[in-house]
């Protein structure tokens, strides 16, 4: 079953609500105490108390119900809205009904319900919110000092409590609805990733597809040069330095059939096989022998930045040819003194190519991997497309920067794995 997107959700507006209701009735009690002790208010202490422990114990109900892990539906999401409303109605009822400066905090689970439920919950918050406040102004237990009571500077206490309940209630509304304008931009960011990753993955589909097409293709052209390179040593016999070059061509021809018959061959074996998890050292090394087969004309060193512990990295045939991609493109830029540095960090292995070609513009620095853009003249871009595409599989990624020193630093990170665990 796949997860879902991280939308704002009824769960997560389940725990919002409840977020909201122990901060609303914290802050009941707490004023209902001050009015009692400080202001001498004239209450029925006990069915007020009893209403504010009956909201705490379905705060602490909705807790426990939040880890169970049944979905929380549109309809559950309504009843709680009208608890609150239910709850709100009774304390306003024992503390002066309409006359309460507090009572236009019903407000509230009309804002919450018009942000988060479809239109007709919505409407049945505001209806039972606004029959609750009808009732208040004909039926209540009256409070005389919220009527007639002032503070020193001659000010109604009705209006310092309406000026509190407008404060109480501006910031539990912008706080629920913050919360749901960020879980809309987490949203957006999370699709927007997801249709680049789904034309990403056409792209490399349709560049699979050609890429077996071609594999097949290029066996009869390759079968044809090694003839003609057998006969032409033959005929070169008594030239060593052509029947060199000769041999030296003919290793090439044979690496590229050894390569595109292993393609063909693997291909679906590959698709399906868990990586393999190795040594990152080991590996680097043993993909750099392979490499400087195809590549004897290039120069290079290797440094080991790493002196504590032995990383591992998840590994496959298809991560070897996205690096060796890497290392080709900085030997065409130019093969000599070709340096990789290896290193690691708690969660990183770190692969560093630098090559002293002339670097990578900035206007298109940005763009390389995402789609079919080349440094090189005569380049279409794939190899570096396909290099992203493979490592961004692996959970790494790929940056290039132009060398303060000249040339282009290419930085490729992969996360680290256990002898035993995958990453």
């Amino acid at each position: 079953m796949h997860q879902p997107l991280p939308l704002s959700t009824p769960n997560r507006n389940l725990v919002r609500l409840t977020i909201v209701r122990g901060i609303t009735w914290t802050g009941f009690l707490g004023a209902i105490i001050f009015g009692i002790e400080v202001l001498s208010f004239q209450l029925h202490v006990m069915p007020v108390i009893l209403v504010i422990i009956a909201m705490g114990l379905v705060n602490v109900a909705t807790w426990w119900r939040l880890g169970r892990p049944r979905a929380v539906t549109d309809i559950e999401y309504l009843v709680h809205l009208l608890i609150d409303v239910v709850g709100l109605s009774l304390l306003f009822y024992y503390t002066g009904g309409s006359t309460n400066p507090f009572i236009t905090y019903y407000l509230v689970p009309v804002t919450i319900a018009a942000a988060t439920l479809p239109w007709r919950f919505a409407w049945v918050i505001a209806a039972a919110s606004l029959s609750s406040y009808t009732v208040m102004m004909l039926f209540y237990e009256p409070v005389p000092q919220l009527s007639n009571g002032f503070v020193g500077t001659g000010i109604r206490l009705h209006i310092i409590g309406m000026w509190l309940n407008f404060s109480l209630s501006a910031g539990l509304v912008t706080f629920f609805i913050f919360k749901m304008a960020h879980a809309l931009r987490r949203r957006d960011l999370t699709l927007s990733r997801t249709r680049e990753t789904a034309l990403r993955n056409e792209q490399v589909l349709a560049v699979a597809t050609q890429a077996a097409g071609t594999a097949h293709e290029l066996g009869t052209p390759l079968s044809t040069m090694a003839v003609l390179l057998s006969e032409m040593k033959q005929e070169a016999r008594d030239n060593t330095p052509l029947v060199e070059d000769i041999d030296l061509l003919r290793q090439q021809v044979d690496t590229c059939k050894a390569r595109l018959q292993t393609l063909v061959a693997n291909a679906d074996r590959r698709r399906l096989a868990k990586p393999e998890i190795a040594a990152a050292e080991t590996w680097l090394r043993d993909v750099l022998q392979r490499w400087l087969v195809l590549r004897p004309d290039v120069s290079h060193r290797i440094d080991i930045q790493g002196k504590r512990g032995t990383p591992y990295i998840a590994t496959d045939t298809t991560l070897e040819q996205a690096l060796m991609n890497l290392l080709n493109n900085a030997a065409d830029a130019n093969p000599m003194d070709i340096s990789i540095l290896l290193d690691w960090t708690q969660d990183d292995v770190i692969i560093d190519i630098r090559d002293h070609g002339p670097g990578v513009s900035m206007n298109i620095a940005d763009q390389l991997g995402e789609t079919f853009i080349s440094t090189k003249s005569k380049g279409m871009g794939i190899g570096l497309f396909l290099t992203h595409a493979t490592i961004n599989r692996f959970g790494g990624g790929v940056s290039l920067y132009n060398h303060e020193e000249g040339g282009t630093l290419t930085e490729v990170k992969l996360p680290r794995a256990t002898a035993d665990n995958p990453a």
